[in-house]
């Protein structure tokens, strides 16, 4: 559940607890023209990176160029949490790494960490926009009715908030 205190006084805290509490969201390079894809990330929260495994034939990997920037959308389980960020998207293949993430549900897709196939990627995160709302059905119904009775009231349900790990680093 989204903590609205938190997005507004400790983002990034936020930021990455929403993302060690879930696995998925949808990873796409920026002015490839393809569509985002679901993707499962593993996080690196000291060097504010994100990785992802995927096959070296995968119409993600050949989208990648030289200064390719990626953005990656997540939304939580309550649905009260979304995310959309940025960053420089490259192949890393980096051993600690596989072996560190490695785990039963990635073998199902590869012949193990040494498959030829298996291309690691690493997405140094630049910037996100956050944005956190109520999960009570009962403030959501308040402030719809507020907004519908008062004029020029807008409905209050959550925060948004912007990280920038550039300038946090």
């Amino acid at each position: 559940m989204a903590d609205l205190k938190l997005a507004k006084t400790d983002p990034e805290k936020q930021f990455w607890d929403q993302l060690d509490g879930h696995t998925a969201g949808m990873l796409g390079v920026s002015d490839s023209g393809q569509h985002m894809q679901p993707m499962s990330h593993f996080i690196d929260r000291d060097e504010k990176r994100l990785y992802f495994f995927t096959s070296r034939d995968t119409d993600l990997v050949r989208a990648l160029r030289p200064g390719a920037t990626a953005h990656y959308t997540f939304v939580n389980d309550g649905h009260d949490y979304h995310c959309c960020m940025k960053g420089a998207l490259t192949i890393s293949n980096d051993r600690a790494k596989i072996d560190e993430y490695w785990s039963a549900v990635v073998d199902a897709w590869f012949d193990g960490p040494r498959d030829p196939q298996l291309t690691l990627l690493a997405l140094d995160l630049h910037d996100a926009a956050i944005w956190a709302s109520t999960g009570s059905a009962v403030k959501f119904g308040w402030e719809i009715a507020k907004a519908n009775y008062k004029d020029g009231h807008t409905p209050d349900l959550g925060e948004t908030n912007h990280i920038d790990f550039l300038r946090a680093a």
